[in-house]
């Protein structure tokens, strides 16, 4: 007889009615990843989120080109200055669609965003070449040969490569690139330190713009209260909510429209977190590091919450002295040095 009870009880439990929960219960799973998603870090990649897509990083690659690309330039050896030169004539006018402030700040600009720059002499005459181009450096790798040094470049354009043979003399390509301490054919960028800062900036303008879709208010939720202690709506009812929510109470054109009610529905405001209230900020941080990376003072960007510089004036000088004047020092004697193995001249 015992037997028999537990075997009964055990059938009623196999034969329970099924119930399935409502796709509009009162339960809410929330589920966040573990880690941060950043962006790739490719070249190509970080010129688009970096450069393209980030007005911080756009102004500081801008600032430093076209300072540097508006220094003077002069031409001297161990005994002269040249007033003079073919050289001169070459750089003030490399090609027939750039002037030299072009052509350097191209230049400066691939320097800065690739940590790569490649300039091709085109012909030759009178011991110069006839013309110079800036090429892009995303399109440029660099052959390596037995030894490991580079004996050829390769230029990738449209699925077709052309390869410029680095032969005996003056080579063709002048490769001017930023110390990277991890690799020995290709520079490091200061977009790639700064490549976080970037996402988190992004990212942060991306929070903004959805918030002024959303009226710039914070989001809520609808609580439903059914007769008799109901809790959930029909499948039907949550499906009707959702697509009236999007057509008439969603995006900037439905900004401030007044938001009506059905009988047993009751709208909840949630006011902005903590961490909501700290975006500006992190936003501003974040605007801070990239200006960093790049040598360029906050306080020239417009960037608020920095006191680091007395004056403008002083910035002025410092973003000068440290940033512009290393870099086209560095670049006009790598320039140079190339452009004389085809003169001749020390």
């Amino acid at each position: 007889m015992i037997l028999d009870f537990f075997r009964q009880a055990e059938e009623e439990v196999a034969e329970a009615p099924e119930a399935k929960a409502s796709a509009a219960g009162r339960v809410i799973a929330w589920g966040m990843q573990g880690r941060a998603t950043w962006g790739p870090r490719d070249t190509g990649s970080l010129m688009r989120t970096g450069f393209a897509g980030n007005p911080v990083g756009f102004r500081c690659v801008k600032m430093i080109a076209e300072a540097a690309a508006a220094l003077p330039l002069v031409l001297q050896d161990s005994e002269r200055r040249f007033a003079a030169h073919p050289v001169l004539d070459l750089v003030a006018r490399p090609n027939p669609a750039q002037g030299r402030a072009e052509l350097f700040e191209a230049l400066y600009g691939q320097l800065l965003l690739s940590g790569n720059a490649f300039v091709e002499a085109v012909g030759s005459g009178a011991g110069v070449p006839l013309e110079l181009h800036v090429l892009r450096s995303d399109r440029m790798s660099v052959v390596p040969g037995a030894d490991g040094w580079p004996v050829a470049y390769e230029y990738r354009v449209g699925g077709r490569k052309h390869r410029f043979t680095l032969a005996e003399g003056a080579p063709c390509i002048c490769h001017i690139r930023g110390f990277h301490p991890q690799d020995d054919h290709y520079g490091l960028s200061p977009l790639q330190p700064a490549a976080q800062a970037i996402d988190v900036h992004n990212a942060a303008s991306r929070w903004s713009k959805a918030l002024l879709d959303n009226a710039a208010r914070p989001s809520g939720a609808i609580v439903y209260r059914g007769a008799e202690g109901q809790g959930s709506l029909s499948e039907d009812q949550y499906a009707r909510l959702m697509a009236e929510m999007e057509a008439h109470h969603q995006g900037a054109r439905n900004a401030g429209r007044p938001l009506l009610l059905e009988g047993g529905l009751d709208w909840k405001p949630m006011g902005f977190s903590p961490s909501d209230m700290e975006f500006q900020k992190t936003k501003e941080a974040a605007a801070r590091e990239i200006a960093l990376a790049f040598g360029v003072p906050p306080m020239l960007l417009g960037i608020p919450g920095d006191a680091t510089f007395a004056n403008y004036q002083e910035a002025n000088r410092a973003f000068y002295r440290l940033t512009v004047l290393p870099l086209a020092t560095r670049v006009s004697a790598a320039v140079a040095a190339w452009l004389a193995g085809f003169t001749g001249e020390a």
